[in-house]
């Protein structure tokens, strides 16, 4: 029979309780309980029980998975709220992105399995005072989380230890083909991050906590990016805009700061990195903000906390203007916004057009109300990047499909203008209603392409996304494999390639190079020496995925002159 307070089940349970009551004297005892349960409490229902559920606790919540199967994954309770006399609970599921955390009714919480955060725990401060803060399950396992979820993004492919002379081999007869000595051990993403924490020294902002809740933050972030170890820069605000109040002092100043101390800016920063720092969040930044966006013809639900104005996040939904991005709170006012704006495409330098695809070069000095504007929009799917006021350092390239209305945005790329990491990307993203079509390996193939034209080789910023990583590997596998393929022997010879001499021909970095061909197992150790081989399950599925990517950039429809940044006094 069914259990009274078990999870899913409405009704009381001390209904059913006060049928189990004993009779009362006179009365016939066939109802009567026996002794042992004469003075058991009453069992409470789902409703009543869940009214005990606090932020920080953790228990099982019903959800479907991909298969449409129900499932108990343990989640995280960020927050409580009443709505109409009832309460509904944001949650966190663990080991799950958190794109897919959601407000959930009691009905779907396994109360039986409930873990209460632990009581606050006093520890002692730096300069020596006690102090106290709530210690929940996760604060136990942050390390070990931290450090799981480091490795993870930074575990690309494992490293040769040892150099050697790789060869290309086929299955059925080993090709002795020289590629190159493999240099090691090859920079890790982790080195990388240590390396950029080390150099640069850069504090991120938490907008969230440090503006307004009644100020428009209308300063655009640039996202770590999209598709992202973690620095940030302290900014301040851009100038108010007119018609628009805003406190001088919403963000703070660091020693890093590029501004100076008199409120007068001082020369701006040579660089900028958009991921994000962890360290900084906190339980509103943990929370979507943002229930629906209406972007032309298309409604995007946000994946990520976006910091939009505070009074926007109440609406149904958040309405953009498609070709300039600007946010209104209404569709009147989007009505009205449309008679007055003029942009039918992103404005800056159209550099690239094939059929309807055409690509936009932006700088985001010149044209910051729109880089701001797309930054606040990309956060809603990037959760690896921070954001910025200030858009100098970067250029964004916008990628468009074009119709008989304008140019419609289907997702966007930004990098520095100096990188002194070889970085070519800093965010990617495509558009949630554009994924899955190719636009994502479109936008990547166009990175590098620009690379070429700069005579240079590049690598996203790290670290990834999962969806980023998942489209780069999924990139650099099927260029590499193509360069490999096409390969012909000279004078009866076996063909030759070195990893440098690929990373010449496609510019992708010698390091995701390496790191592409273990992940591929193609590296294999023979005879003494180091040689790739092919595999017929491996050419015949890079046939098959070729087979399907109709998108392809044509490097003759690119009209683009590289600057030398370096020697500009002021972007």
């Amino acid at each position: 029979g069914r259990q009274a307070g078990s999870p899913g089940w409405g009704g009381g349970g001390a209904e059913d309780e006060g049928r189990r009551r004993p009779a009362a004297a006179g009365s016939p005892a066939t109802h009567s309980l026996p002794p042992s349960l004469d003075h058991q409490p009453p069992a409470r229902s789902p409703r009543s029980r869940a009214m005990e559920v606090v932020e920080g606790c953790r228990l099982p919540v019903l959800r479907r998975n991909q298969e449409n199967e129900d499932e108990w994954p343990l989640a995280e309770i960020l927050s409580v709220k009443d709505i109409s006399g009832r309460k509904v609970f944001y949650v966190h599921y663990i080991d799950f992105n958190k794109r897919l955390d959601e407000w959930v009714t009691p009905e779907r919480l396994d109360l039986k399995k409930i873990q209460f955060p632990k009581k606050e725990a006093k520890t002692p401060t730096k300069n020596g005072l006690p102090g106290s803060r709530p210690n929940s399950p996760e604060r136990e396992l942050k390390k070990t989380l931290d450090l799981s979820l480091h490795s993870s993004a930074a575990g690309i492919g494992k490293t040769i230890p040892t150099p050697g002379l790789p060869y290309l081999a086929s299955s059925a007869s080993l090709q002795r083909v020289p590629v190159a000595k493999l240099p090691d051990r090859t920079n890790s993403i982790e080195n990388v991050t240590k390396n950029l924490l080390s150099k640069r020294k850069l504090e991120a902002v938490s907008l969230a906590t440090q503006c307004s809740p009644v100020t428009p933050a209308a300063a655009a972030p640039e996202i770590q990016t999209p598709v992202y170890a973690q620095n940030g820069s302290a900014r301040r605000p851009m100038p108010p805009v007119a018609g628009r109040k805003r406190k001088a002092n919403c963000l703070g100043t660091d020693e890093d700061s590029q501004d100076s101390s008199d409120g007068i800016p001082s020369a701006p920063r040579m660089t900028g990195s958009l991921v994000s720092d962890r360290s900084h969040d906190d339980i509103v930044t943990r929370m979507k903000n943002i229930e629906c966006i209406e972007l032309g013809r298309h409604r995007l639900k946000p994946w990520y906390f976006s910091p939009y104005p505070q009074e926007l996040t109440s609406l149904p939904v958040l309405y953009l203007c498609e070709f300039c991005l600007k946010y209104l709170k209404s569709l009147k006012c989007l009505q009205r916004h449309l008679t007055k704006c003029n942009l039918r495409h992103p404005p800056g330098n159209e550099i690239y057009r094939k059929g309807t695809i055409s690509f936009f070069e932006i700088d985001g000095r010149k044209n910051k109300n729109y880089s701001q504007n797309l930054c606040l929009l990309a956060k809603c799917f990037l959760d690896h990047k921070t954001l910025y006021y200030d858009t100098d350092p970067f250029l964004f390239y916008v990628m468009t499909e074009y119709d008989c209305k304008g140019f419609h945005i289907v997702g966007y790329f930004s990098k520095e203008k100096e990188s002194t990491e070889d970085y070519n990307v800093a965010c990617i993203l495509t558009l949630p209603p554009y994924q899955r079509r190719g636009y994502g390996k479109l936008l990547i193939e166009f990175s590098y392409e620009l690379s070429k034209v700069e005579g240079k080789t590049g690598t996203p910023e790290k670290p990834l996304s999962d969806l980023g990583l998942l489209s780069y590997r999924s990139y650099w596998s099927q260029t590499i494999l193509e360069i490999l393929m096409e390969l012909k022997s000279d004078n009866g010879e076996r063909p030759q390639i070195t990893i440098n001499e690929i990373s010449e021909l496609t510019s992708i970095k010698k390091e995701d190079v390496i790191s592409t061909l273990q992940y591929l197992n193609l590296i294999n150790y023979y005879k003494g020496q180091y040689i790739l081989t092919l595999s017929e399950d491996i050419v015949e599925g890079h046939e098959k995925a070729m087979m399907k990517r109709h998108l392809r950039i044509d490097s003759k429809c690119l009209h683009f002159t590289p600057k030398d940044w370096s020697k500009r006094g002021k972007w």
